[in-house]
């Protein structure tokens, strides 16, 4: 997925895009300050930046100016803001950012404007093409059967706290998204396939769940036309 540098002056939005973007599968950066995100972004090079405009040292505005004036502007630029006026949107567009998030921060909007920035991120579509051709080069290369024996079958008595001892043999993300992928399969068929029970069982927003099923490969064709 991508990386996205999050800079913003208050703590609690800090941890609140952190947690939601880390959930959909991205790799955060946070930065309480414009010095810090210069930092980060010259050390991380993020595909996409979403970036505070009201801030104690130097704004988000001339951060943005600065980024553009000395060529650095190679990526994606969300500004957000609680306070901004139609003309500081404006000035922020003219500058170089690509969209804006008024605050509070609903979570529909969020994700579909990371989703439309990162299809635009030079960074990140590079990457995502290298990583479907390799994919498929695997695919053709690799036997039949390897599909099937990447994670071994535990045998009988070998778990830790309830959990298979081979999902600590795998790295953080790979384990939480097989049991991702367990977990949503089993609240699928013990509840028929209700995009609606699982919703409200899980605390899970439909749309968001719906972009979780999709994202761990799970079929949700045959619950399209429930209400």
């Amino acid at each position: 997925m991508a990386s996205i540098l999050v800079v913003d002056d208050e703590m609690g939005i800090r941890e609140l895009l952190n947690e939601i973007l880390t959930d959909e599968g991205h790799t955060v950066y946070s930065a309480e300050s414009a010095e810090q995100a210069r930092t980060i972004r010259e050390q991380m090079r993020p595909d996409l930046v979403l970036l505070d405009i009201w801030m104690p040292d130097t704004d988000g505005i001339t951060l943005l100016k600065e980024w553009s004036n000395s060529g650095q502007l190679t990526m994606p630029v969300v500004m957000m803001s609680g306070h901004a006026t139609i003309d500081t949107a404006v000035e922020a567009t003219r500058i170089g950012a690509l969209n804006f998030l008024e605050k509070p921060i609903a979570l529909q909007k969020l994700l579909k404007t990371v989703t439309k920035a990162l299809e635009i991120s030079p960074k990140y579509v590079e990457l995502e093409q290298e990583r479907a051709v390799q994919s498929n080069v695997s695919t053709l290369a690799a036997p039949k059967q390897a599909v099937t024996e990447s994670v071994p079958t535990p045998l009988e008595g070998e778990f830790i706290s309830g959990i298979a001892k081979t999902y600590f043999d795998l790295p953080l993300r790979e384990a939480r998204d097989l049991f991702e992928k367990a977990y949503f399969e089993h609240q699928m068929q013990s509840m028929g396939g209700s995009m609606t029970k699982i919703s409200k069982y899980t605390g899970l927003e439909r749309t968001h769940l719906y972009r979780k099923l999709k994202a761990l490969g799970i079929d949700t064709s045959r619950n399209k036309g429930e209400s």
